[in-house]
């Protein structure tokens, strides 16, 4: 039974801190050994990648870009018209990936159009969604690269994301069949959608590539106050066989 392995999520610790290159030099002297950024496009890869090496670390993750956010997109793998847009983030994100050594791109399917009913839609945007995570399957396995799929919690932090559920995003990854698509579980958006972690987490490992975790319902770090207890968490997934990164 191997020990998990943690990576720094340089977009949420160390925010007293100015630049991701600031924030990957902070978790190599903290001890990790790996780190993932949000978004890191604001800053050259080629810089992140020299700062990276310099603290020693591996990038395991980034995200596609966002979209427009002054329109509130957060993310375009599910949302009718933006097709294009979604394909060119993918290049972009791709391009910083390979620049990074980073093998893991969390397709971010977005949220429900303002004003539109999330039923309503659901057809259209999980069509939206099947078709761009097709696409993107191709690109990412010229790249020998993964695509991750993150339910995000719609009780608490985005009412309306498209994709909310571990079950929602295995229904949409049975449907895609693509080997080079799995399951980001992050186990705070898991407890306030469902709860049951303990059967959710031995249901969907298999097909999980990255787990991330954060303290409910503070979003703090494992060790802050609040209602998940990390060290049965932690033993769980070790219990399991998880081998990936936990963020």
């Amino acid at each position: 039974m191997a020990p998990l392995r943690f990576s720094a999520n340089v977009s949420w610790l160390f925010p007293e801190l100015l630049g991701f290159p600031a924030r990957l030099r902070a978790a190599g002297s903290s001890g990790f050994e790996a780190a993932e950024i949000a978004w890191p496009y604001a800053e050259p890869p080629e810089v992140l990648a020299r700062a990276a090496q310099a603290a020693g670390l591996q990038l395991v993750l980034i995200n596609t870009p966002p979209g427009d956010r002054e329109k509130g997109e957060m993310g375009l793998g599910a949302v009718p018209g933006r097709q294009a847009a979604f394909r060119e983030g993918l290049e972009q994100a791709v391009l910083y990936a390979k620049a990074l050594g980073c093998p893991r791109i969390h397709l971010m399917a977005g949220r429900v159009p303002q004003g539109a009913d999330r039923t309503a839609v659901r057809g259209e945007m999980e069509t939206v969604f099947l078709e761009n995570l097709r696409h993107a399957a191709g690109v990412l396995a010229r790249e020998n690269l993964v695509g991750l799929l993150e339910p995000i919690n719609t009780r608490i932090t985005d009412p309306q994301y498209f994709l909310d559920s571990p079950q929602q995003a295995a229904a949409v990854l049975q449907k895609v069949g693509r080997p080079n698509l799995q399951l980001q579980m992050d186990i705070f958006h898991w407890q306030i959608m469902d709860g049951n972690l303990t059967r959710n987490i031995q249901e969907f490992l298999p097909i999980v590539g990255h787990v991330q975790v954060a303290q409910v319902p503070g979003r703090g770090d494992p060790g802050s106050p609040g209602e998940l207890n990390f060290s049965y968490l932690f033993q769980l997934l070790e219990d399991e066989g998880y081998k990936g990164f936990v963020g």
